[in-house]
């Protein structure tokens, strides 16, 4: 298989991530890609111009983080990190989109902060901010329903924390949540989340 990837996309650290989980790891090659750049290899997979974008063994496309982990989960004998059935199902599912819209939410403030100041809004940061701040929240209180082992949930929670850390750092989420950052202590430290640390550049 090979996989398009950023070194600073969450989303790719999730599919990531979930790929060592499921020990899948060493049957990826990863081409380095800058999806804001124009790239014919990745433009001929994905119109979309997005990692992650996967390309399994017998050739078929796969995108976006969440399809990939769906089919990635297929593709090993362990126990199932998404569960194919039934409430927990749909309750790992739900926090995965949680999840993401933190991140979504989390990389407009980001790409807004990069433009010049002049044209900057900060009522647009604001709306962005308080959609994370409330989803963490949301997240806090799912913690307390959280069973052990691991799943796609808890690997989605990680990469996101891992995110507001790596570009919102000065704004302290622990504080208010001081439940996700007991678990973030501990679960940060798998050798998954350990290897793949966002590093820069962009």
């Amino acid at each position: 298989m090979q996989l398009h990837y950023s070194p600073t996309s969450p989303y790719v650290r999730k599919v990531n991530v979930f790929a060592m989980e499921c020990g899948l790891d060493a049957g990826i090659e990863r081409i380095p890609t800058n999806p804001w750049v124009p790239d014919d290899a990745l433009l001929a997979n994905n119109p979309l111009s997005k990692v992650p974008t996967l390309i399994t063994t017998d050739g078929l496309v796969i995108f976006d983080s969440p399809v990939v982990c769906e089919y990635l989960d297929g593709q090993h004998q362990g126990e199932r990190l998404i569960p194919v059935s039934g409430r927990e199902r749909w309750e790992v599912l739900r926090t995965q989109a949680l999840c993401d819209g933190i991140l979504d939410a989390a990389i407009l403030r980001f790409l807004e902060g990069m433009r010049e100041e002049s044209l900057r809004s900060s009522d647009w940061d604001a709306l962005q901010k308080s959609t994370v701040t409330r989803s963490l929240h949301a997240l806090e209180a799912e913690l307390a329903g959280w069973s052990g082992g691991i799943s796609l949930a808890h690997i989605c929670a990680g990469v996101v924390l891992g995110y507001l850390d790596f570009r919102f750092a000065h704004e302290e989420w622990r504080l208010e949540h001081p439940n996700l950052s007991a678990w973030y202590n501990e679960f940060s430290q798998r050798e998954s989340m350990q290897a793949t640390v966002p590093k820069m550049p962009v």
